[in-house]
């Protein structure tokens, strides 16, 4: 896969996360916002039948305001579905009604969503929210690992789903040490040892046959099992075959790892680098090693800091840009009307509101109310701005550790450079 192709995949997950929240945010009184799924084999006539059916039932409302607001929704929803002859590709939902605004103030506010993916379900429904499960479902990870670190003292599970390790429990042994009890024969005890360590074995065999055969959609989307753990263990594990079939016949490799308990999960992963290769996580992972270990180097080539990146980025020493996808900031391009004074500046942005509903103050040259000019998403900007000098881009989940630690302690903004500029 190209980097371009990869970076317009990040995009538009980034986009579409934005916009989740963009509307959970949205609120109204009673029950007067409308979630309409419409899938693409269903009729458009059909859609508009139903609509205008519920617009005479409304009748039924006994609150005026509400059966105003919910007939207004129902009107906005029909101008803008006679555009459509048939649903697009993947269908298409529409989000419309009479939203709380700052103060007492209230909008009507329609949003229609093309979704990544084909619609399975048809849908109307009134609520105080809008009902955003089925496009919720869609940013789940298609595939899915299985992790097993395993010694004869524990075992923990998990699944890698993208980026983020998910830690499901553990068990502990009654296997007992290698010293036997005084009045033992060695042979008694060795042999005592050896049933303990396979009952072990049977215990964590059908534990993990229930956690991995219990995901959900296992042969479309269990992609393979790691295990991980001291030799001989692991391998005792796997050839006694105690997997149920399914899952046996995809395990992916044996992998030495220190750990296991919680702790082994990440190292799994680590140690299976090459049996994940390709996938997001390792991909990701790369890039935000190479930017430590430029960052503990004396004159290493990591920046970071919004306005340390501006200022490489004009002069085209990135390489490589860093952006989390946590960021939720714009730039605002400001002026003033009266005197031409003008700034730009950074403001962060909560779910649910518009950069353009800033309180910007007065121009401080002559008190005049200060005007937005413009204002874009701060990873639109920066990539724009990497574009123009062929730096590349990436953004950065912050599902794993380093890419939690990029949103944390570095703002979500990092570079790799090409040359060292002091900046």
């Amino acid at each position: 896969m190209s980097e371009a192709v990869e970076l317009d995949d990040a995009r538009r997950k980034y986009e579409f996360k934005k916009m989740l929240e963009r509307l959970e945010a949205k609120e109204g009184s009673g029950t007067e916002l409308i979630s309409l799924y419409i899938p693409p084999d269903k009729q458009i006539y059909d859609v508009t039948a139903q609509l205008r059916d519920e617009f005479g039932q409304c009748a039924n409302i006994k609150s005026k305001q509400t059966r105003t607001n919910v007939q207004s929704a129902i009107s906005s929803i029909l101008s803008r579905l006679k555009y459509y002859s048939k649903p697009p590709e993947n269908g298409i939902a529409v989000f419309c009604g009479t939203v709380n605004k700052h103060g007492d103030r209230q909008d009507l506010e329609c949003d229609i969503v093309n979704p990544p993916e084909p619609l399975g379900l048809y849908l109307y429904r009134c609520s105080s929210r809008f009902e955003l499960e089925p496009l919720r479902d869609m940013l789940e990870e298609k595939y899915v690992y299985g992790l097993l670190v395993i010694d004869r003292r524990e075992a923990y599970w998990g699944f890698l789903r993208g980026n983020r390790i998910d830690p499901i429990g553990g068990t502990t042994s009654t296997v007992p040490g290698k010293q036997r009890k005084g009045g033992q024969s060695s042979i008694r005890f060795e042999r005592l040892r050896l049933i303990a360590i396979n009952d072990f074995y049977k215990k964590v065999g059908e534990r993990s046959s229930e956690i991995f055969l219990s995901e959900k959609d296992f042969f479309e989307r269990f992609k393979g099992l790691l295990i991980g753990g001291p030799s001989p263990t692991k391998e005792e594990f796997e050839e006694g075959n105690f997997l149920h079939h399914e899952v046996q016949k995809r395990v992916l490799g044996l992998f030495d790892v220190a750990y296991t308990n919680e702790s082994g999960l990440p190292e799994l992963v680590d140690a299976a680098e090459d049996a994940l290769k390709g996938q997001e996580v390792i991909e990701e992972k790369h890039l935000m090693d190479r930017f430590f270990k430029e960052l503990v180097k004396d004159n290493g080539l990591a920046a970071y800091g919004e306005q340390s990146i501006r200022a490489n980025l004009e002069i085209g020493a990135v390489d490589m840009l860093l952006l989390s996808d946590k960021l939720r900031k714009s730039r605002l391009s400001i002026k003033c009307d009266a005197c031409g004074y003008t700034e730009q500046k950074t403001i962060q942005v909560k779910p649910g509101e518009n950069a353009e509903d800033t309180e910007l103050g007065s121009c401080p040259t002559c008190t005049s109310p200060l005007v937005l000019a413009d204002s874009s998403d701060i990873v639109d900007e920066l990539t724009y701005l990497a574009d123009q000098s062929n730096s590349k881009v990436a953004i950065i989940s912050d599902d794993f550790e380093e890419g939690s630690q990029l949103f944390t302690a570095f703002g979500g903004i990092a570079a790799i450079l090409r040359y060292r500029t002091g900046y």
